[in-house]
This record gives C-alpha cells, sequence and structure tokens, in this order.
C-alpha cells in the first residue's frame, strides 16, 4: 500500500477535524471495504481516520417509537441485541446475514450506510423502514440520502453518528445472497409502518429504490398474494456474472413475497 497518515481521535470533533484539513481523508470504520480496495492500489488516501476509538458511537437505544444505533456498532451486535431482536425483529434478521462472523464483528452500520454498496442489506433497512441517518450536522431522511452508485447525500466534512429506525407495525427481509460473499444479488425489505407501507429494494440496481406499486398493493392487502403478480422493469437493472439484469427483476417479486410472509410471522 502507499504512505498514508494514521490518526486515531479521541472525540467526534477530532475526528471531524481531521477530516476537514486533510488533502485525501478516509474514514476507517470496520474497514470492510477500503482497506481490500487499498490494498488492490484502487484507492490512495493521504490520511486514515480510525472511528474505533469513539465509544459514544457505539450502542443501541430505544428512544420512543424508535431505535437510535450509534454509526460503530457492529452487524454482530445489532444481530443478538435483544432490544433490536424485539422490537425489530427483520433488522436483527437482516444483521445476522451480513456476510460471514468475521465481516460481523468487524463492519459497522456506520460504514455500510456511508458506503453504499449497491448490494450492501443495511440500505434496504434504512429505505424500508423510513430511517433517519444522524451526522454532526444534520439529520438526513433515508429517502434523501441514498444518491447514487457508492453516492450518498453526506458532505465531504460530515460523518454519521447514528441511524434512527422508526419502529414498524410490522417487517420482513428477504434476500438471495451471493453464495460466496453473502452480499444481497436481490433483497427486499418490507414494512408496514405507522406512515403507510414501505418496499424497500436493494442489489438490482446502482442503489436502493423502492417499489410504489407494491406498497399500494399491500397497503390494500398485506399478503405475499398481493405482490406474485407484479413484475419490475428489467431495464435499468444490474446484470453480471452472478445474475442477468432479467433475472434480478424476477427475483425482486420472489423475495418481495417471501418478506411480506416473513412480516406476517
Amino acid at each position: 500500500m502507499y504512505a498514508f497518515e494514521y490518526h486515531k481521535p479521541s472525540s467526534v470533533q477530532d475526528a471531524v477535524a481531521a477530516l476537514s484539513d486533510k488533502e485525501d481523508p478516509k474514514i476507517v470504520a470496520g474497514g470492510m471495504t477500503l482497506l481490500p480496495t487499498m490494498k488492490q492500489r484502487l484507492a490512495s488516501p493521504s490520511d486514515l481516520i480510525d472511528l474505533g476509538g469513539l465509544p459514544e458511537l457505539v450502542g443501541i437505544r430505544e428512544e420512543g417509537n424508535s431505535l437510535v444505533i450509534g454509526a460503530m456498532t457492529t452487524h454482530a451486535e445489532v444481530a443478538r441485541n435483544e432490544t433490536v431482536q424485539a422490537r425489530i425483529p427483520a433488522l436483527a434478521k437482516l444483521a445476522g446475514g451480513i456476510g460471514d462472523p468475521q465481516v460481523r464483528h468487524r463492519g459497522t452500520i456506520g460504514g455500510s450506510v456511508a458506503n453504499a454498496d449497491p448490494a450492501a442489506d443495511y440500505p434496504a433497512a434504512l429505505l424500508g423502514l423510513g430511517a433517519t441517518v444522524i451526522t454532526n450536522q444534520r439529520e438526513i431522511a433515508a429517502d434523501d440520502f441514498f444518491v447514487d452508485l457508492f453516492e450518498t447525500a453526506l458532505e465531504p466534512s460530515e460523518l454519521i453518528t447514528a441511524v434512527r429506525f422508526p419502529i414498524p407495525q410490522r417487517a420482513g427481509y428477504s434476500k438471495f445472497p451471493n453464495p460466496a460473499s453473502r452480499y444481497a444479488i436481490v433483497g427486499v425489505f418490507v414494512a408496514q409502518t405507522d406512515g403507510g407501507v414501505r418496499v424497500a429494494v436493494t442489489g438490482a440496481k446502482g442503489s436502493v429504490f423502492r417499489v410504489t406499486e407494491m406498497e399500494q398493493a399491500l397497503a390494500s392487502n398485506f399478503s405475499p398474494e398481493s405482490v406474485a403478480n407484479i413484475r419490475v422493469p428489467a431495464d435499468d437493472m444490474n446484470s453480471d456474472i452472478h445474475a442477468s439484469s432479467e433475472y434480478r427483476a424476477h427475483l425482486v417479486t420472489v423475495m418481495a413475497k417471501r418478506a411480506v410472509a416473513a412480516a406476517e410471522g
């Protein structure tokens, strides 16, 4: 790897300051994407800012009718947390299906959300539940946060500190995983919330998206049969060695049916 300066700030303020005055800094959360990218010489940041020493970014708490999860909370912690399991079991299940044990014990929710990988699981949960991304500067609704392939609404000096998830009436998640990486070839998160039904899809396009036709059908009748005959166009779906665009479009319907069934319990 190329030379870089390593920083381990003792506060969020110190991290933001380092992020603001360096030439090409990168945040290290779990390092699940950044470090392999650096090893392949696809990224050469001038500075690495390690958030591992910031306990204020770790933890899960219930606030009113929401769960607030700190940005540096690992996938494994989300998956085994009793409050998450009781209040949003679909989110605990999603976290428990990410990668392998090593990834789940190092990867963090904030790192995954900020990276916005098109095949990541958490973006579907954020968009499906209507979550809010909390940064050092503001709060961003999930509907406005994910912009495009590996692109979010975050500003260069902005740092995710937590994610707030509204507790739904019921929710379910189902994905067709890559057998090696466990990334979602297609994953669908369905939630019945106080504001209506939301259906979010990850893995199928360059960024997570909602399927309004399915949402409308489920609002009338929340059952797998309501989405069984809804087809999503394959025109702008991802296509690669793992699945063609047509197959991904087909999987959206299949995973949506399974997610609804999971939500029904």
